[in-house]
């Protein structure tokens, strides 16, 4: 065999293996959901609707948004339920709560998604989203 079809024969070899591998899409990985508290989450609403939230939006119960001591406003975080697995994506409009022991205030929507609006406050963890 000649070293000019070893070489073809070669650089074909080298192709079909680089075209079996298996590449991901960005939207098929996995990511690791990384936790960055867990404690107890309240709700509050009709009080509050219709007025101004420290980040200056108008405070409406209706939309998935939830107030946090630390957290920059507008940061997306994924809150779930300890109790029932239940979550609900949420933006941080807002300052609070101001009560002790809690880590969030979910809006009055954000809290029906995960069966919090009866019991009034429940143990969960806060994922941040990118």
């Amino acid at each position: 065999m000649s070293n000019q079809i070893k070489s073809v024969l070669s650089v074909i070899l080298i192709l079909s293996l680089f075209a079996s591998c298996s590449v991901k899409k960005k939207s098929e990985t996995s990511k690791k959901e990384v936790v960055y508290q867990k404690g107890e989450a309240s709700w509050y609403g009709p009080g509050f609707n219709g007025k101004l939230t420290a980040s200056g939006e108008i405070f409406n119960m209706n939309k998935l948004t939830a107030a946090h001591k630390k957290l920059p406003f507008g940061t997306k975080v994924k809150v779930v339920n300890i109790q029932n697995g239940k979550s609900v994506i949420v933006k941080i409009n807002d300052r609070g709560p101001f009560v002790k022991g809690r880590i969030i205030d979910l809006s009055k929507k954000a809290a029906q998604q995960i069966d919090l609006i009866k019991p009034g406050h429940a143990p969960v963890k806060i994922i941040i989203l990118e």
